[in-house]
């Protein structure tokens, strides 16, 4: 009896020291210990998301990948294999799980190893959110106080899902909503029994169990992960059989991005970080821009095929790299390949290397496609490159062109026969290749490739809504890897005679009137400072006399933009513009601004033309839409910018200056848009710029004539308008224009401010359909916004002009601009602010000039 007192004695003695002990370690790290009611708080770090406004993914920003799982959510039979495989008592323990810390103690003494891990659920939550995995006793008794902790504030269900949410599981996958992305390409709730064990596998040892990693072992570990599902009789035999039966298929799935729109997604990263912060990569937002795919898509083409057309028809620059020489041993095939691994693609420009050429073909290794032929079609145009101004003679043969061993760059083209049975082209875009290469699939139509080459010169584009400010498609470049600057908003250039609408807009706010006489003749003025005379030059340098208003913009005189900037006043003309929301600061005070000497952005280009096409208004220029946090809540809706036309009332208006980086106002109010002009003044200027594209006159009746824009005629609209725009010596080529519900601006030229586009002679080898000759806004910029335009207009119906009131027609002498009896050729129909209309009639007597009267006067 005296035996078992004692024995009972020192059980109690030890239980009072073990409880003391515990106690005094718990005090000992209390300091220490995290408060885990932060966890109620917690925000999971999940990548930024930007998406178009009809919810295309167009990038992600963020080291983590996540998508956070509410509980509900949580398929049941991952939660049984986490609980089979984890921690079989998670819903009876308080946080750790006593007989498994004493099976693994036992396994230690026998073995003398520790092959068990005894780690709950819980404590693998608290070490992934407070404590790191070194493999410490005082991180080990860290975890166990947080582990129970956390049971005492949260519920099992609560625990499960901060597990599932958290918890790490190779390739940047951070909880199981984002391993079923990467490793299955699926949302988690589609996975398959196997997939689900394989994942739940995984936390062991994520970045070598994982079916990318070893696809041996993680099929074992699967196997292990569903033996034990079906001893705790989670699933039947059948399921188990079934699951261990099939095949496990996995390859990495990356951020699928659908829209190609990498300067807008810079844009919306910029805007992110201004308003919320550097935390804001890992906030989980979802930002939606302004920006449509389909216009964007087609943006992309026309602006990007354009730069390649332009760049294709000054010649072929050679090749990018030698990598061996005639006298040298080639390369093998898996070198090569092993090279063209090392070399980026730009968009569509895939590289390439020279194994064999014959005659008129050649064979060639393209990135992520293996040997592949380039025939003479696709080479043909690869004159050679001697300046922006010559171009050499077009080749004959394959060893005019290419050389073996050479690193070159090629593009796919994909053709095929439309209901005529002709031969439509169609270019093989950088998604299609991206998606083939991840699918391991070949095109459902065979690819012909192209030599290609980088384009030296370079390009912006933006698409905008006049009646809200919504940029709906933007490109900064040729391409966003290549080069990051962004030449729609930051890129400051000289806007040749597209600034000649908003000249013309001035004169017709002070006093003329589209029949106003100018005089189309030279002008020849002594400059005393410079010591020179100016002598502004027509392009071409024709001229016309006495020229309506009208035919002076679409036509793009240049000496008669010079008269109507000296009737109108320099200073006054250069405050009007600032009504379009332009730069005084970019504005020369000198006449040369008549010609272009101005420079905006491609933005602010866009953002002027909106004003004629909405009516008058100002609205500022937009990219974000609206900001969702990560489960779908609004955090942010970008105001509304209202055009009242009748019974408005008071309220704030959109100033017409503005700071370009404030893209969106914080202020979540609706605004009214400012009326800059008035709505006939912009009809008015809309009919000069219809007349740029459709001219004017009878041709068969011998007054027809053409505006320098005529070769958007392609459309067959007459609900669309522009204006071409070229500066001295091409630096710079413009198009600008409306159509119903969008309006459109074009640029190219080269980064290097200084230097000139150049010209180019027809290249025999093809044919007659080639553009030709001096680089200007109407060969280099306007084929873009021609192509944008057919597929943004595609299902919008031709809308009947709308004349707003206070514009009445009045028949004039085509000649003289005064009012005419006459109902022939010589006679037609033009549209005047009320009031403004000639009161005189042309007479019929004949005079040997126009000048008869005072022409100095009335022709400024």
């Amino acid at each position: 009896m005296k035996f078992i007192k004692r024995f009972f004695i020192f059980i109690l003695i030890c239980m009072i020291l073990g409880v003391g002990a515990i106690f005094g370690l718990y005090y000992y790290v209390k300091a220490d210990l995290p408060d885990v009611a932060t966890l109620r708080e917690v925000k999971l770090q999940t990548p930024m998301q930007v998406f178009s406004q009809d919810g295309q993914l167009i990038s992600q920003f963020g080291e983590k990948r996540r998508i956070p799982v509410k509980y509900e959510d949580i398929p049941q039979h991952l939660i049984d294999a986490l609980i089979a495989t984890e921690d079989s008592r998670f819903y009876e323990h308080p946080g750790i799980d006593p007989i498994g810390i004493t099976r693994a103690a036992v396994v230690v003494l026998l073995s003398g190893s520790a092959k068990q891990g005894a780690s709950t659920i819980t404590q693998q939550l608290a070490r992934n959110f407070f404590l790191s995995n070194e493999k410490k006793l005082m991180r080990k008794i860290k975890e166990v106080f947080i582990a129970i902790h956390i049971e005492q504030l949260l519920s099992k269900q609560e625990i499960m899902e901060l597990y599932v949410n958290k918890i790490f599981l190779g390739y940047r996958s951070y909880g199981f909503g984002a391993a079923a992305r990467v490793y299955f390409g699926k949302d988690l709730q589609d996975l398959s029994l196997s997939e689900i064990a394989t994942l739940a596998g995984m936390p062991k040892a994520p970045s070598t169990m994982n079916p990318l990693y070893s696809i041996e072992r993680a099929t074992n570990r699967r196997n292990v992960v569903l033996a034990r599902m079906l001893d705790e009789k989670y699933i039947t035999e059948q399921e188990y059989q079934q699951a261990r039966s099939e095949t496990l298929v996995s390859r990495y799935h990356g951020a699928e991005i659908k829209l190609n729109a990498p300067y807008v997604a810079e844009l919306a990263r910029a805007w992110a970080v201004e308003h919320y912060g550097d935390d804001v990569y890992d906030s989980g937002i979802n930002i939606y821009t302004t920006v449509d795919s389909k216009l964007q898509r087609a943006a992309n083409q026309a602006a990007v095929n354009n730069l390649i057309g332009y760049d294709e028809r000054h010649g072929y620059r050679g090749a990018e790299k030698v990598l061996w020489q005639p006298d040298q041993a080639p390369m093998s095939k898996d070198d090569i390949e092993e090279h063209l691994k090392t070399v980026p693609t730009y968009g569509k420009l895939v590289p390439a290397v020279v194994v064999a050429r014959g005659e008129k073909t050649a064979q060639v290794v393209v990135k992520n496609h293996g040997t592949q032929s380039l025939d003479w079609d696709g080479m043909k145009w690869a004159r050679k490159y001697l300046t922006d101004e010559r171009q050499g003679s077009a080749p004959q043969s394959t060893d005019d062109i290419l050389a073996v061993g050479e690193q070159i760059w090629v593009r796919g083209e994909t053709i095929n026969l439309d209901d005529n049975n002709q031969q439509q082209v169609t270019d093989v875009e950088e998604e299609d290749l991206e998606q083939q290469e991840q699918d391991n699939t070949e095109p459902a139509t065979p690819i012909h490739w192209r030599l290609a080459q980088v384009p030296n010169a370079n390009t912006a584009f933006v698409a905008m809504n006049p009646e809200n400010g919504a940029i709906e498609a933007l490109v900064g470049g040729f391409n966003f890897v290549h080069n990051k600057f962004n030449r729609a908003t930051q890129s400051v250039r000289q806007v040749g005679s597209s600034i000649k609408p908003f000249i013309y807009s001035a004169a017709l706010d002070n006093g003329m009137t589209l029949a106003s006489l100018i005089n189309d003749a030279p002008i020849n003025q002594w400059d005393k400072s410079q010591g020179t005379a100016w002598r502004p030059k027509n392009s071409p340098p024709t001229y016309g006399g006495p020229t309506r208003l009208r035919i002076g913009l679409a036509q793009s005189k240049n000496v008669m933009a010079v008269r109507v900037l000296r009737e109108v006043g320099l200073d006054k003309t250069r405050d009007y513009l600032t009504r379009f929301g332009f730069d005084k600061d970019h504005l020369p005070r000198s006449e040369t601004i008549a010609l272009g000497a101005g420079s905006l952005t491609p933005v602010k280009m866009a953002q002027g033309i909106s004003v004629f096409a909405n009516g008058g208004y100002y609205v500022e220029p937009y990219y974000i839409s609206k900001v969702e946090d990560p489960f779908g809540q609004l955090d942010y809706q970008a105001p509304s910018q209202l055009i009242c036309r009748e019974n408005c009332q008071p309220t704030s208006t959109v100033e017409s200056e503005f700071n370009e980086q404030d893209v969106a106002s914080d202020e979540q109010q609706p605004q009214q848009a400012k009326q800059v002009i008035s709505e006939q003044t912009a009809f008015l200027v809309r009919e000069m710029m219809y007349s740029n594209v459709w001219g004017g006159g009878n041709w068969g009746q011998g007054t027809g004539w053409n505006g320098t824009g005529w070769r958007a005629q392609v459309l067959d609209r007459r609900d669309i308008g522009g204006k071409t725009g070229t500066t001295n010596d091409s630096k710079d080529t413009w198009y600008s224009g409306y159509g119903p519900g969008i309006v459109a601006t074009a640029w190219v030229g080269f980064d290097n401010h200084n230097r000139a586009l150049g010209r180019t002679a027809p290249n025999p080898n093809l044919g007659k359909d080639q553009v030709s000759g001096v680089e200007a806004g109407a060969k280099t910029a306007q084929p873009a916004w021609i192509d944008f335009m057919r597929v943004a207009l595609e299902n919008t119906p031709p809308q009947q002009k709308q004349v707003p009131p206070h514009i009445v027609r009045a028949r004039i002498d085509r000649d003289s601009g005064l009012l005419s009896n006459k109902s022939d050729a010589s006679s037609m129909f033009e549209y005047f602010k009320e009031g403004t209309e000639p009161t005189e009639y042309q007479s019929d007597d004949i005079t040997d000039s126009i000048y008869s009267e005072s022409p100095s006067q009335e022709l400024f």
